[in-house]
């Protein structure tokens, strides 16, 4: 990632306790940007909705910027460790590859409202600050990037290095359509149905020689 994490300035001396505050913070704007926008939700909602004074919440905070970088910062963090939990790294490429794909479609659906809020909301960034939070899915990509070359390494995987990247993008881009059609794919295809068409898609792509 060739962005820097932000540091976020704090009044108080305590980690833990800026931690803990600072989580209060996240729930409580995930979901006032959720149902009301970035731009309409004030900092004195998110204070009120936080459990605590408007000048409480500046002694974590500096703007409703940073409330806003927070939010997309964890919201990346929770898709790639929940990704990263469900993965058993043994077993061949194209097992671990299966398994993945399932699992991520599933945190998708799962965090759906959130990981939208990041594409409707966070153009509000500073430019440096919105380099940093869209260079998360660089992380999430790369768990991709890692579980195909582990397959082209075993043979169980069959596609060549220099598409690794290509089609690690290709998979975090069908994980999205779930968050950004799925109005409109609920329609046609349950979850289980969708994953299903996808990986096939996907698997053909690599399950044998070209």
């Amino acid at each position: 990632m060739s962005e820097r994490k932000k540091t976020i300035p704090s009044l108080v001396k305590d980690p833990k306790l800026i931690e803990k505050r600072r989580e209060q913070i996240i729930e409580a704007a995930v979901d006032l940007f959720i149902h009301k926008g970035f731009y309409k939700t004030t900092t004195r909602e998110i204070a009120r909705a936080s459990g605590f004074s408007i000048g409480t919440l500046y002694e974590y905070i500096e703007s409703k910027e940073d409330v806003l970088y927070l939010v997309c910062d964890a919201i990346h963090a929770e898709v790639e460790n929940r990704l990263r939990e469900a993965i058993n790294f043994n077993g061949s490429g194209m097992k671990i590859l299966k398994l993945a794909l399932r699992s991520f479609f599933r945190v998708m659906d799962q965090m759906s409202d959130r990981v939208l809020l990041i594409y409707q909301e966070a153009k509000s960034l500073p430019k440096e600050t919105l380099r940093y939070v869209l260079g998360r899915e660089e992380a999430i990509s790369g768990i991709f990037e890692e579980i195909l070359r582990k397959g082209i390494a075993d043979s169980s995987i069959h596609i060549d290095e220099k598409h690794v990247k290509l089609m690690a993008d290709n998979i975090m881009v069908l994980g999205e359509m779930w968050v950004f059609r799925r109005w409109a794919l609920h329609k046609h295809y349950s979850l289980d149905e969708f994953i299903e068409k996808q990986t096939a898609l996907l698997l053909g792509e690599m399950s044998s020689e070209k």
